[in-house]
């Protein structure tokens, strides 16, 4: 699927002294941005955008750690190695060793969650972000009624005790990927027959589908406390973001249009911008990709382009 792009694995440092490979993909020459995929895919979603963006722009694609062809931790009673903490340094990290200081960063779902945890923890290292069909976890939670309870059920199974969960969703895995990516608006056809294939061999893996679940309890426990702790110091997103969500997925039936939520925890609210992409729904980078491409080559182009005229040079480069 990336024909034209090296692929590469390097062994990054955790908080907690645990050694991870984080797998992924680099294409393309030009200002630097990084791609992160969500739940429950792999940096295989992002193909056909970064394909795009790799005409003007030098394009990283990872596997978040637990997720695809990268390591699978221990996660530890906090499950703090599968918090969004953890996750936002392995990937700067991985930017540092590729001889990227400084670089733009667009996410999609969990991915678009460890990028907002990056805006916060590494905001030297962050020239612009997108954020796409996600609310903030916190404001998730604070905002629970039986609409969204309904759409994220799995949020709340998934943080249930291991190995429940694991249990459950082991009786029929590949039957209920399934379900997940033919839900919250969008259809099983809307991914690529190969995307699906690599999606499945993941989640097909025990070990995979535990870190996973992994994933969402420590979104429930330590990642809520970060940004309980954020919200105290009033640290705020600084860099200009993007914020991209499906019309017919949960976050556009939200009844708080969701730049109002993103502008209240920027440090300047005019800096978020964004929309609704038209009849996408969870899934809007498979189900519009030449859309979501589009909009995001805007979004850098335009940020690129204000850096210029301001200092003199472009800042993403590294």
């Amino acid at each position: 699927m990336f024909d034209d792009f090296t692929p590469f694995d390097l062994t990054v440092d955790g908080a907690a002294g645990e050694r991870v490979p984080i797998h992924g993909v680099r294409g393309g020459s030009g200002p630097p941005v990084l791609l992160l995929h969500g739940f429950p895919q792999t940096h295989a979603m992002w193909h056909p955008v970064a394909v795009e963006l790799a005409r003007t722009h030098t394009v990283v694609a990872t596997d978040l750690r637990g997720y695809g062809a990268s390591g699978r931790p221990d996660s530890g009673p906090d499950h703090a190695a599968y918090s969004f903490r953890a996750m936002a340094a392995d990937q700067v990290e991985v930017m540092t060793r590729l001889g990227f200081d400084r670089f733009a960063v667009a996410g999609h779902d969990r991915g678009a969650r460890v990028t907002h945890r990056m805006l916060l923890d590494h905001p030297e290292r962050v020239t612009r972000a997108a954020l796409l069909d996600i609310l903030p976890t916190a404001y998730m939670y604070d905002h629970v009624d039986k609409a969204s309870a309904t759409a994220y059920y799995h949020w709340f199974l998934f943080i249930q005790p291991a190995d429940v969960p694991e249990r459950l969703i082991g009786g029929d895995p590949i039957g209920y990927l399934h379900t997940l990516l033919g839900g919250w608006g969008s259809g099983l056809d809307a991914h690529p027959a190969e995307a699906l294939a690599g999606y499945e061999r993941a989640f097909a893996d025990p070990a995979a589908r535990h870190a996973m679940l992994e994933d969402y309890r420590a979104g429930a426990s330590i990642d809520l406390e970060h940004d309980a702790a954020d919200e105290a110091a009033g640290h705020r997103i600084a860099a200009p973001t993007l914020v991209l969500w499906g019309g017919r997925g949960v976050v556009g039936a939200n009844a708080e249009n969701p730049l109002h939520v993103w502008r209240r925890l920027a440090r300047d609210p005019s800096m978020v911008t964004g929309r609704e992409i038209g009849e996408a729904g969870h899934f809007l980078v498979d189900e519009r990709p030449a859309e979501t491409a589009a909009e995001l080559a805007r979004f850098l182009r335009d940020r690129e382009a204000a850096s210029v005229t301001q200092s003199g040079t472009c800042d993403v480069r590294p």
